[in-house]
């Protein structure tokens, strides 16, 4: 199907007015998704909906409203808004700009593949899945969608970086994934991760203050950290990277903690068809990022970032595609919840 223009702002409308059904019914103390005026709102959709490589924005913003909107008390509001919701997400993942494209699919293993799930967590315990992955794996995207088949909610660092605003966290602390936070296919430019950096001593020593003695990274850390363990307490989810698969167990917090990667040469493929880049730069952004990511959660965590030793699955998303590696996961989830008695959240629960 071909999207005109008018049919993409139609579409970015209903991403709006669902936003806005969502508060009315909640009067949410996390506010809006979409908070500024409505023409500029679907300016920026339409935007995002024709740029292949910001895809990963517009499902951040889908996600937090569904999260929100799994926690509507009204019942048969609840029911519409999710079902208006799930329309609206088939439609952007049809989009021939979507970020559930770009499949790493390689054919010849996709059928050799079995599954399984150890039992692990008692009837009272929250899911908590846990994904790290390389860059250019889709594991965002793959952690996206299981998220929204199994109704849970998902967050990743763009979701995050606004749910710690919203909660009043201090605002310089806590800025967007473009200082200290991280996405899959996106990476680091920030000092605290190894990126360019210019400070002088004078702000360092002001931080340095500010933080009682930690650096702007470590507060960052600390604070996400918190949350992530207030969060597996209330409700089941899926988290994107964060070192929380760490966190959870230095605080006895059951979880599945899952590792998503793929060849190299089907990263390649797949950096160079999102980004528009050629060859080489793309070799060099699957170089730069993988090590930023392995540099925060080494730096973090003590353990070998992408050690298979550390993680309860790795998988390669090559052997599935990206919609195929989430059917996969889902299953697998889904079997061993079953074994295990597991309830999924009480958010989840009352779609």
């Amino acid at each position: 199907m071909e999207y005109t223009q008018e049919m993409l702002r139609e579409l970015a409308e209903r991403i709006y007015d669902l936003d806005a059904e969502v508060y009315a019914q909640l009067g949410s103390s996390l506010g809006r998704v979409f908070n500024r005026d409505r023409e500029g709102c679907v300016k920026d959709m339409v935007r995002l909906m024709t740029t292949r490589h910001q895809g990963h924005q517009l499902r951040s913003e889908l996600a937090l409203i569904s999260n929100m909107a799994r926690t509507i008390p009204n019942k048969d509001a609840r029911k519409m808004i999710m079902k208006e919701y799930d329309r609206i997400l088939q439609e952007v993942i049809s989009l021939p700009t979507s970020f559930g494209e770009g499949d790493i699919l390689d054919q010849r293993t996709a059928s050799l593949n079995a599954l399984n799930l150890k039992n692990r967590f008692s009837g009272t315990d929250k899911l908590i899945i846990c994904i790290s992955r390389s860059f250019g794996s889709g594991g965002n995207e793959i952690g996206f969608m299981l998220a929204d088949s199994l109704k849970m909610n998902f967050y990743d660092a763009e979701i995050f970086s606004a749910v710690l605003k919203r909660l009043e966290a201090e605002q310089d602390a806590v800025e967007d994934k473009g200082r200290y936070g991280y996405d899959q296919d996106q990476a680091y430019q920030t000092p605290a991760f190894g990126g360019p950096s210019e400070r002088g001593l004078k702000e360092r020593i002001k931080e340095f203050n500010r933080y009682h003695g930690l650096s702007k990274r470590d507060a960052v850390f600390f604070n996400q950290s918190d949350l992530i363990c207030d969060m597996a307490r209330q409700e089941s989810f899926i988290v994107m990277g964060r070192c929380a698969d760490v966190i959870l167990t230095n605080n006895r917090i059951p979880h599945i903690s899952i590792y998503i990667t793929a060849p190299v040469e089907q990263r390649v493929n797949r950096i160079m068809a999102i980004q528009k880049v050629e060859e080489k730069k793309a070799r060099k952004m699957i170089k730069e990022t993988d090590r930023r990511h392995r540099h925060y959660y080494e730096f973090f965590t003590g353990r070998k970032w992408g050690a298979s030793i550390n993680y309860d699955l790795c998988l390669n998303s090559a052997a599935y595609g990206i919609e195929g590696s989430a059917e996969f996961l889902r299953r697998m989830i889904e079997a061993g919840s079953r074994e295990a008695g597991l309830s999924k959240s009480s958010a989840s629960e009352k779609q």
